[in-house]
């Protein structure tokens, strides 16, 4: 065996970027497949907590590439966020790994896969570009940027292999996370909620910026339920960063006494709710594993917004309603999410028999996405490498 054949196999180098909270989130799971593999297994590049648990190295934090929107929000953050590419492009380029590992972030990381692609290291992308829902154009930066591309979702594969890409399809690792039947009494004990009051979670988003448009009103309507329903328990997820935010806001609303602020817990919350409140996002994907009624909402700047709605292609933004082909649970977006329209939508979800419905479609969504993600994905970047 020669000498670089024989230190892939003992202990491959992998680059690795994630941006944002799910990135971080995925990763975390792609590592303990690639750690069942090679478990002398050297990760590093951007990444989060999740993958930090896990022994990855982070020259730099998830954090710095979480951006919101398509003008303003973005410049401001632009020069930043190029000069991290351009500093890891260069170490990269001057250190290959034996790959390099993508993981959403299209913005960010499908330029860096291009550039590296061509100096040589093989590239992978986790997550496939939403071609299907906007953006169509990205199909040709996937096909100059990765070798291969992991798929989250079955129509996938065969959509990049009419454009000449190679894909796996992997299934989506968070159901396998999120159990088929989630245990609502037990996560209302870890949280302290009666067991027999109806709950709200409020998921208004893990990005400042997205925070900034959607919380408000979302806390607006939680009061305007909590005026009509005293007995309703509200429960705010808040990641680290935006938790002082958060708290500040529910002290100017007067809801501090009224909504429980978590630290982080996201998971029990959708786990102990009755109805959810939730951004856009993958949030949205998480609730539907966990079957819960939910209304979809976002905001955003009013030019980002305008120049969103030019390029979708689809009528939904949810991904449940995507992947159903249908309008399973609600969406109020920009101007449509006031307060007020917020709230009726929230009390029609908290009836039983809404429950019971979207449980159902979303019990045959999870089944759909129900693969071993990590080992999947481990086969197909161990395929790459030897190929």
């Amino acid at each position: 065996m020669a000498d670089s054949a024989w230190a892939l196999a003992a202990s491959p180098r992998i680059a690795m970027v994630a941006g944002e909270t799910s990135g971080d989130l995925l990763s975390g799971l792609l590592l303990d497949g690639l750690l069942r593999r090679w478990p002398d297994l050297y990760a590093y590049g951007i990444g989060g907590p999740m993958m930090q648990q896990r022994g990855f190295q982070a020259l730099y934090e998830s954090e710095r590439l979480a951006v919101h929107g398509y003008s303003l929000e973005v410049f401001l953050r632009l020069r930043d966020i190029l000069q991290i590419r351009k500093a890891l492009r260069r170490q990269l380029q001057g250190e290959p790994p034996a790959v390099f590992v993508g993981v959403d972030a299209p913005d960010f990381n499908l330029g860096l896969e291009r550039d590296l692609r061509a100096s040589g290291i093989k590239t992978v992308h986790f997550v496939c570009p939403s071609i299907w829902a906007w953006r169509p154009e990205r199909v040709h930066k996937i096909r100059a940027a990765a070798d291969h591309v992991l798929c989250l979702f079955p129509f996938e594969p065969q959509l990049l292999a009419e454009h000449g890409i190679a894909a796996s399809y992997v299934g989506h690792p968070l159901a396998q996370v999120i159990p088929m039947q989630p245990d609502k009494l037990a996560a209302r004990q870890q949280l302290g909620l009666t067991a027999d009051a109806p709950v709200l979670a409020l998921l208004p988003g893990s990005r400042r910026a997205e925070v900034q448009y959607i919380a408000r009103p979302f806390l607006q309507a939680a009061a305007l339920l909590l005026q009509r329903s005293p007995q309703l328990q509200v429960v705010l997820p808040a990641v680290p960063a935006l938790f002082d935010t958060l708290a500040t806001l529910l002290q100017e609303l007067g809801l501090a006494e009224r909504v429980r602020l978590l630290r982080g817990q996201s998971h029990q919350a959708l786990a102990a709710c009755d109805c959810t409140l939730i951004a856009s996002g993958t949030a949205t994907l998480e609730a539907a594993l966990f079957k819960r009624p939910m209304v979809i909402s976002y905001r955003m700047h009013p030019i980002s917004w305008r120049l969103m709605r030019r390029k979708q292609l689809q009528p939904w933004v949810g991904l449940p309603n995507i992947l159903c082909g249908e309008f399973v649970v609600p969406e109020l977006l920009q101007e449509q999410a006031t307060p007020a329209a917020l709230a009726e939508a929230v009390e029609r979800l908290l009836m039983p028999e809404a429950a019971t419905q979207v449980a159902q479609r979303f019990t045959e969504l999870h089944h759909a996405l129900l693969r071993d993600t990590a080992t999947l994905a481990a086969q197909a970047i161990e395929k790459l490498l030897y190929a």
